[in-house]
C-alpha cells in the first residue's frame, strides 16, 4: 500500500510541474504583445489581456484574448479602488463590443491599486489586478 501511495504522490507532482510549467511558457509564448492599445495599463490573467483605462469622470477595462477583442457582451466586472485605507467600489457594464465601463467620479491617482473581478458570458469570474503609476 505503500508503494502505491508514493507513485501517486510521484505522478501528481509530475502533473502539477508540467501545468505550471506549461502555462508560464504559454504565458510568454502566444504570438502577441501585451501592449496598450487604448492608453491605459495591460495586465494578464488566464491568456487574456485586459486593459485598464481610469480617469477622474470615467473607467473603462477593454478585454483581449489572444491579442483579438474579446466580446463583452453579457460581462460584469466589479473594481475595487485601493488608496491607502481608502476603498472604492465601481461596477462597469458593457458599452462596446469589446470594453465596460462606469461613468462618475473617481479617485485615481498614482499609486491607486485596482482589484477587478470580471465575468465574461458563460465563463467563470477573473481577478485581475492593476497598479496606476
Amino acid at each position: 500500500m505503500r508503494i502505491h501511495h508514493i507513485i501517486a504522490s510521484s505522478l501528481l507532482a509530475l502533473a502539477f510541474g508540467a501545468q505550471a510549467g506549461d502555462e508560464h511558457k504559454h504565458g510568454h509564448d502566444h504570438g502577441h504583445e501585451h501592449q496598450s492599445l487604448h492608453g491605459g495599463i495591460v495586465t494578464e490573467a488566464k491568456d487574456m489581456d485586459f486593459e485598464l483605462v481610469a480617469k477622474p469622470d470615467q473607467i473603462a477595462l477593454h478585454v483581449r484574448d489572444h491579442g483579438k477583442p474579446a466580446s463583452a457582451k453579457g460581462a460584469t466586472a466589479e473594481l475595487t479602488l485601493l488608496n491607502g485605507a481608502e476603498k472604492t467600489s465601481v461596477t462597469l457594464s458593457p458599452a462596446g463590443d469589446s470594453h465596460l465601463q462606469a461613468k462618475g467620479s473617481f479617485a485615481v491617482k498614482s499609486g491607486t491599486k485596482v482589484v477587478a473581478l470580471v465575468t465574461l458570458a458563460g465563463k467563470k469570474p477573473i481577478n485581475v489586478r492593476f497598479a496606476i503609476k
